[in-house]
């Protein structure tokens, strides 16, 4: 159950059925995940919908490389709602199954492309150091150029937000669906997942 209530369209505000009608209208198709939250401030959910709208359907990145970041970023923060959706999308993104089950279990995955496997430790390191190594952004630019990495940098950002909105609030999972992942971590302490690191290119 959520810690917070969520507007409805029978108790909406003008302003928030306004910013309703925009999201259920738009690719999303309907309400879900952090909006439900975002909406109780609706200049907020505008901005924010508009924002997560472009960095998942308006970058130069392709699906597939968007969609790996974006459950890595999931398991990190054990986002259930987040990996729900995003694995389907990730695997209709191509994707293999193999490789989600290793991230869902927190394994080295088997990646089929170096595409991939960039995506995949970008999005590692970058959660859990708080950085890039060097080596590593620069083979992001050679495949994406500087603005491919810019985006990739901010879906990884903006996921986190949305990750952090759904864990704090308890927003529950759409559709009454189970919750896909374990969470990790005693009562007061950290439940962040560690994601496998890749061995290093050089030892490949």
């Amino acid at each position: 159950m959520s810690r917070i209530p969520f507007p409805t369209p029978e108790t909406m505000s003008d302003a928030q059925r306004q910013v309703y009608e925009r999201i259920v209208s738009g690719p999303r198709g309907r309400l879900v995940g952090p909006l439900r939250a975002a909406l109780h401030n609706p200049e907020l959910a505008e901005r924010w919908q508009a924002f997560g709208a472009l960095l998942r359907y308006g970058t130069s990145l392709p699906p597939r490389v968007s969609e790996l970041a974006i459950v890595v970023t999931a398991r990190r923060w054990n986002s259930q709602i987040e990996w729900h959706i995003h694995a389907q999308a990730a695997a209709d993104a191509g994707i293999a199954p193999a490789v989600l089950e290793a991230i869902l279990a927190r394994r080295v995955p088997a990646f089929e492309t170096d595409a991939d496997e960039i995506v995949y430790e970008y999005a590692r390191q970058l959660q859990e150091t708080g950085q890039v190594a060097p080596t590593l952004y620069a083979r992001a630019v050679e495949h994406w150029g500087v603005a491919g990495v810019v985006e990739l940098t901010a879906v990884i950002g903006y996921y986190t937000m949305v990750s952090m909105t759904l864990n704090a609030h308890e927003i529950p999972m759409p559709d009454d669906a189970p919750a896909p992942l374990d969470i990790p971590g005693e009562p007061g302490q950290p439940a962040l997942s560690h994601l496998a690191p890749l061995p290093r290119k050089e030892d490949r």
